[in-house]
């Protein structure tokens, strides 16, 4: 599959040219395969109709996928899901089946939610996958700014006013795109903006450097699942302070 960090670039790449496309479809069948699976509730190969569908609606979101809409393979598979449920429910009709896709009782719930799910195996090894792919690519971008994971444990902060305040400077880059740009750019950390905007010691900054850098890249495009376990990790330490 195509690195985390150049999926945007390769998406819009592909918009403009039908064997990009075609190379970036290809580069991601096991992710569509595991999204049929999720959605169908069994495991599909890509003899299954589902498959087909499940390719052509990662197709179609290549071509509408906008940087508004959040992450690509997000939006991906909320546009397979979709297209998979309009699928069966024609199916079910042609059949004259119950659909999974039906809806049942006064509330507009589909059967599909209130049976117990089987599919969370196929969920988890996509989770997996996609996990094990965000940390090669993060581990291939720190080696360019010459930082390994090792150097990044040693460098954090350990006293909680210390770590609070490198989050301080980290959640001021996050929400200012453009020091994040320059520092895609220029490979050194922006400390003199960090200094002025979070109003952060420029010597704290300094000390914990590599931390802080690390921390940065995973605030830009193509780390979400990092991302999001960093933030369920900061939530579970401040809910226990409490």
């Amino acid at each position: 599959m195509v690195n985390g960090h150049k999926i945007l670039k390769a998406v819009y790449s592909a918009k403009t040219d039908s064997q990009k496309a075609d190379d970036f479809i290809r580069s991601y069948i096991p992710f569509i395969l595991s999204e049929a699976s999720k959605n169908t509730g069994k495991q599909c190969t890509q003899q299954d109709d589902e498959f087909s569908i499940a390719m052509m609606a990662f197709y179609e979101a290549i071509m509408s996928y906008e940087k508004t809409k959040g992450g690509f393979l997000s939006y991906a598979s909320v546009v397979i899901k979709s297209r998979i449920i309009d699928y069966n429910r024609k199916e079910a009709r042609h059949r004259g089946h119950l659909s999974l896709y039906d809806e049942c009782g006064d509330n507009e719930t589909q059967l599909i939610d209130i049976i117990p799910d089987k599919t969370d195996v196929f969920e988890e090894m996509a989770i997996r996958d996609a996990t094990r792919q965000e940390i090669q690519e993060l581990s291939t971008v720190l080696k360019d700014f010459g930082i390994c994971f090792s150097e990044i444990a040693d460098n954090c902060p350990k006293q909680e006013r210390t770590l609070a305040a490198c989050g301080k400077a980290i959640n001021y880059a996050a929400q200012n795109p453009e020091l994040l740009n320059i520092l895609l750019k220029t490979k050194k950390l922006p400390l003199a903006e960090l200094v002025s905007g979070s109003g952060v010691k420029r010597k704290t900054l300094e000390r914990h450097r590599k931390y802080i850098l690390a921390m940065l890249l995973v605030q830009t495009n193509g780390y979400e699942i990092i991302r999001n376990h960093l933030k369920s990790v900061i939530t579970r330490k401040e809910e226990a302070k409490v």
